[in-house]
């Protein structure tokens, strides 16, 4: 039986290296891509649609498959707006996840972040964290949740303090160990390459990956 994977936020950090990896393994002989504008990519096993994510629900019929993984996400520096950055770190997550329960879809994974907890008191820990119990209150047979540490990699926009962050983060990641190596910075390929090999796992249940178990997975 032929594996299909759906990629939401496949024009981002960690979903443009995951669509490489997805592309070039054969494990997956179909991959469709959610996209607001067409990538400049083709791919024989690569399918994109351009969808309206306010309506997702109108997409139902194409979103199956094995694994879907949902790398979507914003910043409030890109999207000051709050309702409209909610929309996009909350709402449309956690609509693709009921989606793939409703068509049977075994597996979801999602990119979150170090830190999430609803407990928190830090604003973008909290709301990763209640992004993360919504989606685990859906229901699905396999969630995997990822949370990296600071992201290196090549970024389409320029982000001035983080480029700061990540060579200041090249200086201490050595010193970093035993719990603390979870704080080291991590290369977007390597979740990627995390989140595509736990997809090949017939695993059930809630799983969630600290950085450095990503990058033991990797």
């Amino acid at each position: 039986m032929a594996n299909k994977a759906v990629l939401a936020g496949a024009s981002g950090l960690i979903g443009s290296e995951l669509l490489t990896i997805l592309l070039a393994h054969n494990e997956y002989d179909e991959v469709l891509v959610l996209v607001r504008k067409e990538l400049a990519i083709q791919h024989k096993k690569l399918t994109q649609v351009v969808v309206d994510f306010e309506n997702l629900d109108d997409y139902t019929g194409m979103i199956n498959g094995h694994a879907l993984f949902c790398c979507l996400g914003t910043t409030r520096k890109k999207t000051p707006d709050l309702v409209e950055y909610k929309k996009i770190d909350h709402d449309y997550p956690v609509k693709l996840a009921e989606i793939a329960l409703k068509n049977g879809i075994q597996q979801y994974h999602l990119v979150s972040a170090m830190g999430a907890s609803a407990k928190s008191t830090n604003f973008y820990s909290k709301f990763k964290g209640e992004v993360e119990a919504a989606i685990t209150k859906v229901g699905l047979p396999c969630l995997h949740i990822y949370r990296p540490s600071l992201l290196t990699g090549n970024r389409k926009e320029h982000r001035t303090g983080e480029g700061i962050f990540t060579s200041i983060m090249k200086t201490i990641n050595p010193l970093l160990v035993g719990s603390l190596k979870n704080y080291r910075s991590i290369p977007a390929t390597t979740v990627a390459s995390a989140m595509f090999k736990q997809s090949l796992n017939n695993d059930e249940g809630v799983f969630i990956h600290l950085s450095d178990k990503i990058k033991q997975i990797s």
